[in-house]
């Protein structure tokens, strides 16, 4: 469970002013509580905010079954002004890591529950003007390809990483701060990890 960016490097900042850093930690200490219940063994990293080198990341996953990166979204520069506009929730694979059949498995069970739990992909992330044209893996889902994604590509196993909502809208900005929101969204993230984990190898 690798907790995104780092003190020196935060992530963007809400509409509240609050840092994504922390929307990650608050969200990944709740996700390893739902699946160290589900009695998965869950390896934390950048928890402690000093993990500079996204490789490290990765290297210190080396052993585990899956690698989940946790994130909250922004859009891009040229629509802050309209961050009313987006919201949902996002996955994103690279079809470069050794594992990505799995990956994107992991990927689409971990959508599946969002949606099951009532929350909406964003797909804007798909589109040339207002995402970065990554396209779909499973659209239904909300899962894109990121190729280039490094702590998906240099992962030596399966690697997702998971974008919970979108903090530079003052709605879900709002949304990501309630307690029961969070816990909502923890419990359909380590739902679809243990249906992913659990499933044959194929």
């Amino acid at each position: 469970m690798d907790v995104g960016h780092y003190y020196d490097d935060p992530g963007v900042f809400s509409a509240s002013g609050r840092p994504e850093f922390e929307y990650n930690l608050d969200l990944a200490f709740l996700v390893r509580s739902r699946l160290d219940q589900s009695g998965l063994q869950v390896r934390m990293i950048g928890e402690r905010g000093d993990y500079t080198l996204l490789h490290y990341r990765t290297r210190a996953a080396e052993g585990a079954d899956l690698f989940l990166s946790i994130h909250h979204d922004s859009v891009r520069r040229s629509q802050l002004a309209n961050a009313q506009r987006f919201a949902g929730f996002s996955l994103f694979v690279s079809r470069r890591n050794p594992h990505a059949p799995r990956a994107l498995a992991c990927a689409s069970a971990i959508g599946s529950e969002m949606r099951v739990a009532g929350f909406v992909p964003s797909r804007y992330h798909a589109d040339p003007v207002l995402g970065e044209d990554r396209p779909f893996a499973d659209e239904e889902n909300g899962v894109h390809y990121y190729d280039n994604l490094a702590v998906a590509h240099t992962a030596r196993m399966p690697a997702v990483l998971f974008e919970a909502g979108v903090i530079v809208n003052a709605a879900e900005d709002e949304r990501m701060r309630d307690p029961n929101v969070r816990e909502a969204i923890a419990r359909a993230v380590a739902k679809g990890v243990q249906a992913c984990l659990r499933a044959p190898l194929r």
